[in-house]
């Protein structure tokens, strides 16, 4: 794990702390701090991350505190104060894949 990684996590952390803790000015700075290193290093943020930071405002966000989060349509899909939604799919994966490799495997029959 890169030290640009290891920072990305411990900022993680600590916002996730700061957020709890009812300090959101400092949960959002750890947020921007976070994205300002992933950038500058061309890393991708950990899934976690990304699922509970809000894209508009870089606020921390917190089911039931200052997130909203409903399941529709087969997504998940979560609103901040500030108005901005983010929607992520649940359940299986797309039946798609998995006939794909069936239909690439030769057929006995055929020959």
């Amino acid at each position: 794990m890169t030290v640009a990684a290891e920072r990305i996590d411990r900022l993680h952390e600590l916002a996730r702390a700061a957020a709890a803790d009812g300090e959101d000015d400092r949960a959002r700075y750890y947020v921007r701090l976070a994205r300002r290193v992933a950038e500058r290093n061309r890393l991708a943020l950990p899934r976690e991350f990304r699922r509970f930071t809000c894209d508009a405002c870089d606020a921390y966000l917190r089911p039931g505190a200052n997130a909203r989060i409903r399941l529709q349509n087969g997504h998940v899909v979560i609103t901040c104060e500030c108005g901005a939604h983010a929607r992520y799919p649940y359940g299986t994966r797309q039946a798609g894949t998995a006939t794909a490799d069936s239909e690439s495997t030769p057929d006995a029959s055929t020959e």
